[in-house]
């Protein structure tokens, strides 16, 4: 499976004690970190360790993704301190967790639109329905053509790219827009690495893929993002940051999440690396995801404040 690992280096700069519970101001800050799992919020952890690198350069942490499914199978082994997730945890990968005797605290960091992308001069599906995803994307009613979908669209073959089914990414979409999560057609091209669907979808017009939103971001002048129909309003909306956070970008607007190993969480290097995660709204921003209102932080940052105060 694909993966990239990225290593953080890190030193210590004076920091006072901070409000969830942080280092003393003198006290010099080692160790390591492994964190994996979902490769959409790879980015923002991965931009997290850039920061917190810059305050403790004696910290080594290993951010690398292997999907939100991959990295649960490594945290339940106890492979790893953190896993980034793009959905919550099913309840038998929390049973694994729980025969090996690994507790652990979800915290939601972020909120994501799934963004459905789309070749620049493919200028015949800049919005689409719930129903027409479903056209392209489920097995019983693949269409093979463009034309397929809609009379009058190009009778060119569509070429899909996508995230893989060890993938977050990959369970909501396809329960989303198939009605079953894991059920998809058999001639897309899967990955876990969401790069090869920027690069498969930005040389191919007829192409479409999806992936998290901040893929998209970075790559605007590569792709188009495609506006989906709201269920509900009937409106067509596009994954922007205001129509994920009230909820207009539905169904395709999620939450993004860190699971923490309670045993991690006794050394000061994750205890520390956690706490500067939930402080930092503005590096969730940066990496181009939705941060947390101020009502959901304040409800994320109590819920690790208590469970610290518990392994004390």
């Amino acid at each position: 499976m694909l993966k990239r690992t990225r290593i953080v280096l890190a030193t210590v700069m004076a920091l006072g004690l901070t409000a969830l519970g942080g280092v003393a101001a003198q006290e010099k800050l080692t160790g390591s970190i492994k964190v994996d799992g979902s490769s959409t919020v790879y980015l923002i952890t991965e931009a997290m360790a850039t920061q917190f690198n810059k305050l403790h350069p004696d910290v080594k942490i290993s951010v690398a993704f292997s999907g939100t499914g991959g990295g649960f199978k490594k945290f339940a082994a106890g492979e790893t301190d953190i896993s980034d997730a793009s959905r919550q945890i099913k309840p038998d990968e929390a049973k694994k967790c729980q025969a090996n005797n690994i507790e652990f605290t979800e915290l939601q960091v972020a909120w994501d639109g799934l963004a459905i992308v789309i070749h620049p001069e493919n200028t015949w599906a800049r919005k689409l329905t719930v129903a027409q995803l479903k056209k392209i994307w489920h097995p019983d009613s693949a269409a093979k053509k463009w034309s397929d979908v809609e009379d009058g669209w190009p009778a060119e073959e569509i070429k899909l790219f996508g995230a893989g089914s060890d993938s977050g990414t990959f369970d909501y979409f396809t329960e989303v827009i198939n009605g079953k999560e894991k059920v998809i057609r058999p001639d897309y091209t899967p990955t876990e690495d969401d790069n090869v669907t920027v690069n498969g979808v930005a040389r191919n017009k007829y192409a479409m893929g999806f992936f998290g939103v901040a893929y998209y971001e970075v790559n605007k002048g590569k792709l188009e993002v495609v506006a989906v129909m709201n269920p509900k309003t009937k409106e067509y909306e596009l994954p922007t940051p205001e129509n994920v956070l009230n909820k207009k970008y539905a169904p395709l607007g999620r939450p993004l999440f860190i699971y923490v190993k309670s045993s991690s969480l006794k050394r000061p290097e994750v205890r520390e690396f956690v706490n500067y995660y939930m402080r930092s709204p503005d590096t969730v921003r940066e990496a181009k995801y939705v941060p947390l209102n101020s009502l959901q932080l304040t409800r994320e940052r109590t819920k690790l404040s208590k469970v610290l105060q518990g392994l004390n």
